[in-house]
């Protein structure tokens, strides 16, 4: 099999390249973006008509409504290495922080509340107040340390007391953090929310760490959105790409790769499936097998709604907050997870909820807002969770449903046919467990390289996976920089 660069005189524009990225997502245009800033000339190429992959934005269920399709809260957006690295401000990206970053009800009408201080955030979690504090608060205070190290290059640590510290707490169950640290309903429930979007049971290794790195982040960062819509980061990516020179091309597909311009490198901002179906002819076949078993988890089923007014919640605190987490106590939102895995969802479903328009005033019409709400499901579902979800918020919100002037609904298979990496409605580029976190895609000294010195992999099933931070891609480029485009 050959191991030579895979270059190409056919498809769009006649031009030679230094790099031709596929696929526009914020992974791809960080991978651009890092080529150019090095001198090399770079073309991107996006299938849709609209570049951005997971963070795009458009009016789908009424004019003058504007929903994030995939992304919408940007914790790591904020704390990305990368990111801080670029003017993005000054190509028309602006971050809104909510007056908390996260809110988590419960029947009785109070809420766990994620506020930006530690001490305000504890002080609202009763019995483990002093836990909280105690055990966060110095995680808080060394957050960009943790941060470079958790999406950064694998490299020796420069704090590996502080590192090994984190690692003895993150490398448990969240079960078994929430068992071992806290005691009242309060503080178990909201750290269940935060350890979920690592969408495992909640009773796997490693999940603890998620609990806490979304805790950490809301402390030293927040958890922003940006304002007019996620495609306001995609569209101020590709701004100052074309700023340093790089080129992007939309509504060109990729099959194969006698499509591509020639290039003495070519980056993969895909799945491992779709770079063995397009790249399989250049690749080792034992490579391409090993691409094809990358493992993937549970999907997404989301809904956009238009709404009559704002979502009339229980807990007063639930309106500080862009972000709620809507399932109850621990012990619900473990249920939930666990029947994630399984071909019967749960009745109760843990709900991922967004009210982007309480502090956007550019998302809605005077006096309308929108609502943005997702559950996880068995991966290829073609459950209909619609009702499950809307009870969840008229469970913590009543009268939710009174207000519902449109919905839109992206089952498992709406996403993977709005995006063909995410694969069975898997929005997050592949499961994160043990078996793949350090794995991604394949175990190999540069994950980001192939057994073809010239194509390299730059999407979120690369480490350090998923999120909006575009390090997965500048770590791919680097990568490049230091092998064919040296």
């Amino acid at each position: 099999m050959s191991s030579t660069p895979a270059v190409s005189q056919a498809g769009p524009g006649h031009g030679r390249y230094d790099a031709v990225v596929i696929g526009s997502g914020p992974n791809g245009l960080a991978a651009a973006i890092t080529l150019a800033r090095a001198g090399r000339s770079v073309l991107v190429l996006e299938a849709a008509p609209t570049l951005g992959g997971g963070a795009r934005s458009a009016e789908v269920t009424l004019p003058g409504f504007i929903h994030d399709i995939c992304s919408a809260i940007h914790p790591l957006g904020v704390l990305s290495p990368f990111f801080l690295s670029l003017p993005l401000k000054e190509h028309g990206l602006e971050w809104i922080f909510s007056p908390a970053e996260a809110a988590h009800p419960f029947d009785d009408g109070t809420a766990a509340v994620l506020y930006r201080s530690v001490h305000q955030t504890a002080a609202g979690l009763g019995p483990d107040a002093e836990t909280y504090e105690k055990r966060i608060g110095p995680l808080a205070e060394s957050a960009r340390v943790l941060f470079e190290a958790v999406l950064g290059p694998p490299r020796l640590p420069r704090h590996p007391l502080l590192l090994a510290r984190f690692g003895i707490q993150a490398f448990r169950s969240a079960q078994g953090l929430a068992d071992g640290w806290f005691r009242g309903f309060l503080a178990r429930g909201m750290f269940a929310g935060l350890a979920a979007h690592s969408i495992l049971p909640l009773d796997r290794l490693t999940t603890a760490g998620v609990g806490l790195m979304f805790a950490v982040s809301g402390h030293a960062g927040g958890w922003p959105l940006p304002r007019g819509g996620s495609q306001k980061i995609s569209d101020a990516l590709a701004s100052y790409l074309r700023s340093l020179g790089g080129e992007i091309r939309t509504g060109v597909p990729v099959k194969f790769l006698d499509e591509l311009p020639a290039a003495r490198a070519m980056l993969f901002d895909t799945g491992p499936y779709q770079l063995a179906q397009i790249a399989g002819g250049v690749l080792p076949e034992r490579y391409c097998s090993r691409l094809r078993r990358y493992r993937y988890g549970p999907a997404a089923f989301k809904i956009d709604w238009a709404l009559n007014g704002p979502i009339p919640w229980k807990a007063k605190d639930c309106a500080l907050a862009a972000t709620v987490h809507l399932g109850g106590t621990f012990e619900e939102v473990a249920l939930s997870e666990k029947a994630a895995w399984t071909e019967q969802p749960c009745d109760r479903p843990f709900v991922l909820l967004a009210q982007q328009s309480l502090f956007d005033s550019t998302r809605a019409p005077a006096g309308k807002h929108t609502g943005w709400a997702y559950c996880h499901v068995h991966n290829g579902s073609t459950i209909d969770m619609t009702d499950r979800i809307e009870a969840q918020v008229e469970r913590f919100a009543p009268g939710f449903r009174d207000l519902i002037l449109a919905r839109r609904i992206h089952t498992p298979a709406d996403f993977q046919n709005y995006n063909a990496n995410y694969i069975g409605g898997d929005i997050t580029g592949g499961v994160m467990d043990l078996g793949q976190l350090f794995t991604r895609p394949v175990a190999r000294l540069v994950p980001y390289s192939t057994p073809n010195k010239a194509i390299y992999l730059c999407s979120s099933s690369t480490p350090p996976g998923a999120g909006v931070h575009g390090m997965c891609g500048y770590l791919a480029a680097q990568a490049a920089l230091r092998g064919v485009l040296r």
